[in-house]
């Protein structure tokens, strides 16, 4: 049975989170908007905090915490500035996970505990130019060579792409076996012949970093082929499902900041002799508004805690993330209402919301593909 009951650790986290938001990552994070810069000293901070490996146990240098607490650190963080939320939400959803999941006990050592510890953090590399939304199309190779394979080809849209120490690299092994010849290996930044492009200039999300990535001729030995070789798809996807409620985490995080500006907002201002508040238009903005957050809330938790509970949370990790960014962009669109001409400019943040939010309807698995995914495991729990 799922409980709506949180312990003193949760709430703990949940403090924890939302001070550092609001002491360490605000200040900086307009700026960092405009100038799309990197956030390295905070990011650095955040893993002595423990929360760039979350979920990690705590013998590989993780805080061995459940994913309840990890999606509400991701939601305070999120809520004052996403770009670090999803820089956070890949370490832990996307990289440590693999390796904690399918690594050996050297990989463990040598790669998880730092990653785990934020001494260093990571990037998943999926997407491709012909790959986006079909993974299955996987034109980077990977060729057997003596001690291990050899490396060609291009991934598109890395978070963390410029800026990470190893990265997760999905490669084709196996041609004639398609998605099922797919391998990941585990890839330093140093490697010859790898290739961080340069950082895209975004929309939101600004002051995280995406790149794209090429791969010309990179040895790589075979102690840094992570979990069997061809299990890379399968691997991808199973990363992805997590994934998903750490950026319904994101998402609904971007909600509920844009939501407090509007609220806040709507006693201050005043129109006819009075807080617009008190008018209806806006009363019905603001309880439209917490009513699709709180919806949206139950289900990320309620995916966490299947996840937690060790059952199929596939289902309920798509719904989350569908809602969620659907949420977000609706939610930044009102506040920006509320706000009227003054949300149209950088200066009331609100519209730093909106650009953020609408990433979340795209990465990591478009809301297509949700419907998709959702779609699939009714029928498949329907026995169709």
């Amino acid at each position: 049975m799922f409980s709506f009951e949180f312990t003193e650790t949760h709430e703990l986290i949940r403090q924890t989170a939302r001070d550092f938001a609001q002491t360490e990552i605000a200040p900086s994070s307009v700026e960092r908007d405009k100038a799309a810069t990197f956030p390295t000293d905070i990011v650095k901070k955040l893993g002595e905090l423990g929360f760039m490996g979350m979920m990690v146990s705590p013998e590989w240098g993780g805080s061995g915490l459940d994913t309840l607490s990890y999606v509400i650190a991701m939601e305070e963080i999120s809520a004052v500035d996403a770009s670090v939320g999803v820089i956070m939400s890949v370490n832990n959803s996307l990289v440590t996970w693999g390796i904690e999941e399918y690594g050996t006990p050297d990989q463990k050592t040598r790669f998880l505990t730092p990653l785990a510890q934020g001494s260093v953090h990571g990037a998943f590399c999926l997407s491709e130019p012909e790959a986006g939304s079909d993974a299955t199309q996987q034109h980077t190779t990977a060729i057997r060579a003596d001690g291990g394979w050899i490396l060609n080809g291009t991934k598109n849209w890395i978070t963390n792409g410029t800026s990470a120490s190893w990265y997760l690299v999905m490669a084709q092994t196996n041609p004639e076996l398609g998605h099922r010849g797919i391998t990941c290996f585990i890839i330093s930044r140093e490697a010859e012949g790898f290739e961080p492009g340069l950082k895209e200039d975004k929309l939101g999300i600004r002051s995280s970093d995406t790149c794209s990535i090429g791969l010309t001729n990179v040895f790589v030995p075979d102690d840094q082929v992570l979990g069997d070789v061809g299990h890379g798809f399968k691997f991808a996807m199973e990363t992805l499902n997590g994934g998903r409620i750490g950026i319904a985490s994101q998402a609904l995080g971007i909600a509920k900041g844009a939501f407090e500006a509007a609220l806040r907002y709507s006693t201050q201002r005043k129109a006819f002799g009075k807080p617009i508040s008190d008018l209806q238009a806006i009363q019905l903005k603001l309880a439209d508004m917490s009513t699709r957050i709180e919806a949206a809330r139950m289900l990320v938790y309620f995916a966490a805690f299947q996840k937690d509970q060790g059952q199929n949370f596939i289902r309920a990790a798509a719904q989350a993330k569908l809602m969620a960014s659907q949420t977000a962009v609706h939610v930044a669109l009102e506040a920006i209402q509320v706000h009227g001409g003054y949300g149209y400019v950088r200066e009331y943040l609100v519209e730093r919301y909106l650009r953020d939010a609408k990433i979340t309807e795209i990465y990591e698995g478009t809301s297509e593909i949700q419907h998709i995914v959702i779609a699939r495991e009714l029928l498949r729990e329907n026995g169709s």
